[in-house]
This record gives C-alpha cells, sequence and structure tokens, in this order.
C-alpha cells in the first residue's frame, strides 16, 4: 500500500522532537514506503492540508484508498513502530 507523508517543509531539521521527523524516522526504520510531500511551515498557508485533514498541523499520513490518519506525533510513531499503522483500523487511530 503507498503512502504520503506530509510534513513541513523543514526536512532538514532531524531531531527527536520535531514531530514531522519522528514519524518519518519510525517510517524509516519500519522500512515503510512513502512519498514525501512537503507543504509550508506557516499554518496560515497550509489550506491543502486542511482540506485533507481537517485540521493545519503536520504531520498527516495520507493512504492509498483516500484515508487520513493524523494524531499527535508520539502517537503515531508509536502505531508505527508497532506495526499497526497498516491495519484497516488505522483512520480510526487518532481517536485512540
Amino acid at each position: 500500500m503507498a503512502i504520503k507523508l506530509h510534513r513541513c517543509s523543514n526536512e532538514w531539521l532531524k531531531i527527536g522532537p520535531h514531530p514531522c521527523w519522528k514519524v518519518q524516522k519510525a517510517l524509516d526504520e519500519q522500512g515503510i514506503g512513502y512519498e514525501l510531500v512537503k507543504g509550508p511551515v506557516r499554518r496560515g498557508k497550509r489550506d491543502d492540508l486542511e482540506r485533507l485533514s481537517g485540521q493545519r498541523i503536520y504531520p498527516v499520513i495520507e493512504f492509498e484508498d483516500g484515508r487520513v490518519y493524523r494524531a499527535e506525533s508520539k502517537q503515531m510513531a508509536t502505531r508505527i513502530r508497532s506495526g499497526r499503522l497498516l491495519t484497516e483500523d488505522a483512520a480510526a487511530a487518532a481517536a485512540e
């Protein structure tokens, strides 16, 4: 299943607390392939992200079938590392 990782354009910022990096690193560690979609740093410029996910906060994972997954980055990374990202209930995981 192909996924897209929507994240800020500060791809060079690779420190633990950075939410976008936290999720991207978890995907890399688990060997999950993804397309990187870099977006604006400024929240006021994230209209496309809001249309996609209903909010202006990164990171967001978009699945091939159009579902999106957005939660706090720590929760997202934990779910990815547990091997549950690609399960059917991943879109509902944001409610956890």
